[in-house]
């Protein structure tokens, strides 16, 4: 019985994920695409005072630039994020977690749309950054809040103990039953 109801929501948690996972893609690409028409490489622009701030550059590396010589490993890795996400979608249950893997899926592939095709070259490109506050010491997309906010939520799914099926597992280990007594031989005589 349980298996039938959590199967029946499969289409409507994958639906989920795929609307998620698309949001998030062309809401990072269109900012992005704005970026680039209106602003100027290493243009600084106040949004909100000096709280966020638009700072355009583009990056070749990981968060924080780190690996700048190793792009060509960050598109390997995302594109295989990607496929992982696809292959694993269909064990999902759970509308909480569509969300989580629907972020994950839309900033990954968000990210590997500019490494792919973005300059200098195809799995090389350099993703464009453009948001600054001054809490962190990087400069980030909206792809990247996609993928800090699937972990945000993976971490509180987690911690709270749900599973791929929505349902919380027990805190507390089945209890055990006690073993028998074994009887002394030597008190018998």
């Amino acid at each position: 019985m349980a298996d039938s109801d959590s199967s029946k929501g499969t289409p409507r948690v994958l639906i989920v994920l795929i609307v998620v996972a698309a949001a998030s893609i062309v809401i990072d690409q269109v900012a992005k695409f704005l970026v680039v028409q209106n602003l100027e490489l290493g243009e600084v622009v106040p949004v909100v005072g000096d709280l966020i701030q638009f700072h355009f550059v583009k990056n070749s590396g990981a968060a924080f630039s780190i690996g700048n010589a190793y792009t060509w490993i960050f598109s390997i890795l995302a594109a295989a994020v990607t496929v992982f996400i696809i292959w694993f979608a269909r064990r999902i249950r759970s509308f909480a977690w569509a969300w989580v893997f629907g972020l994950l899926l839309g900033g990954t592939i968000g990210n590997l749309i500019d490494r792919l095709f973005k300059e200098p070259g195809f799995g090389v490109g350099h993703v464009i950054d453009f948001i600054t506050i001054p809490l962190l010491p990087a400069i980030f997309n909206l792809a990247d809040v996609s993928i800090t906010a699937a972990m945000v939520l993976f971490l509180i799914l987690t911690i709270r103990g749900v599973g791929l099926d929505g349902k919380r597992g027990s805190r507390d280990p089945e209890p055990q039953p006690e073993p028998a007594p074994v009887e002394d031989e030597s008190e018998k005589v």
